[in-house]
């Protein structure tokens, strides 16, 4: 039997208008779009639908698996609970960043990672998930494990990206070093002495490991079919290396200066929705909504607040001039699924996946009320 619902009395967010009317889906797809009255179907009340967002970069899954120091918690249930909370903020596909390669301030390690992407694949065999879950490797190039760690993942066909980062003090996202205290040395409780001699020791694990990591990992990742992204790119130096590696999705670049070299050489360049809610990085670097005022932005990423990728896409349709809503919705859709090669979902067109989100704004924060994946009701 043909598995067939209606969805009227919408507005109905296409790739570059919004449609009052309704829509189609059958059998996991979205079979048509009809503009106008309809008193057929599910009545929608005159809520948006939108596309299923798509979230590249969130490491909120580490936080349910280890939510206090030295606590681990069952990684099935820790994924569990991450996965209904990028649902029900709208999110039908997720990749979920795991750590390649562990500095100091970890409290996880190797081992702990491989056990959530264990619990990851296990939970899609079991049909336990309500978002589709793939993997993205945040590879921290500079730490002396990273290419072991990096092993973990020999033929791990749910791996889909693999980012290159950095954290070293002095340079990208840390160039200037009152961050970098802030983050580190408060929390390992340094003393002034203790903390020069750490960032010392990471200076020098950056220049000793750092770019033979990033060309064993880009070659492994080019052969498996694995999409490379840069991170933290603040210069035109590291954007010239990121086109070399054969990076395609430049992640946070961290002044416009790079952000500008990145779009031109044809990047995606991805910066965090935290940052256009905020109206600027928690790290001190360029402001996410200049890029998109500069037309510079062409995804974004919840990075650590699930629920800030639909509340950005709504912000920018809003309040940034020369973004429409059928544009900012593209930014945590279609651009996204499409970096990455997913081309069956992220956009309302017939033929791809009816991965949607019903939503309601009030007092300018998007309300989501119901999530489909693949037509199925998953929240």
């Amino acid at each position: 039997m043909t598995a067939e619902t209606v969805l009227h009395n919408a507005r109905i967010v296409l790739a570059d208008e919004i449609v009052e009317g309704s829509l189609v889906l059958r059998d996991g797809f979205i079979a048509g779009i009809e503009a106008g009255a309809s008193r057929i179907g599910e009545d929608m009340g005159g809520d948006y639908i939108i596309p299923g967002l798509v979230e590249l970069h969130t490491d909120h899954l580490e936080g349910h698996y280890a939510p206090r120091p030295k606590v681990r918690w069952n990684p099935i249930a820790a994924v569990l609970a991450h996965d209904a909370q990028v649902a029900t903020a709208g999110i039908t596909t997720v990749l979920d960043a795991l750590r390649v390669g562990m500095d100091e301030d970890a409290d996880l390690t190797s081992t702990d990672i491989r056990k959530l992407a264990d619990a990851i694949e296990d939970s899609v065999q079991q049909d336990r998930l309500r978002a589709d879950h793939f993997i993205h490797l945040r590879c921290e190039v500079s730490a002396p494990d990273c290419l072991k760690a990096f092993a973990n993942f020999d033929g791990d066909e749910r791996v889909r990206l693999a980012s290159l980062m950095d954290h070293a003090p002095g340079q990208r996202q840390f160039v200037n070093l009152e961050t970098y205290a802030y983050y580190y040395q408060r929390k390992l409780k340094l003393t002034d002495r203790d903390f020069k001699v750490f960032c010392e020791k990471r200076m020098g694990e950056s220049a000793r490991n750092s770019a033979p990591n990033r060309a064993v990992i880009a070659a492994a990742c080019h052969e498996r079919g694995i999409v490379l992204a840069s991170h933290d790119d603040a210069t035109i130096g590291h954007v010239g290396e990121a086109i070399e590696q054969g990076v395609r999705v430049a992640e946070f670049p961290t002044t416009e200066e790079a952000a500008r070299a990145s779009k031109e050489a044809g990047l995606g360049v991805l910066m965090g929705a935290p940052n256009v809610m905020r109206g600027a990085s928690h790290s001190g670097n360029v402001s996410a909504r200049t890029l998109a005022s500069d037309g510079l932005l062409d995804i974004l990423s919840s990075d650590y607040i699930p629920f800030s990728l639909i509340q950005s896409a709504f912000f920018l349709g809003d309040v940034v001039d020369g973004i429409s809503l059928p544009q900012a919705v593209a930014m945590v859709s279609k651009n996204p699924a499409e970096a990455i090669g997913l081309t069956d979902r992220g956009a309302i067109e017939q033929g791809r996946r009816a991965d949607l989100a019903r939503v309601r704004v009030d007092d300018h924060v998007p309300v989501v009320r119901t999530v489909w994946r693949q037509g199925r009701r998953v929240a």
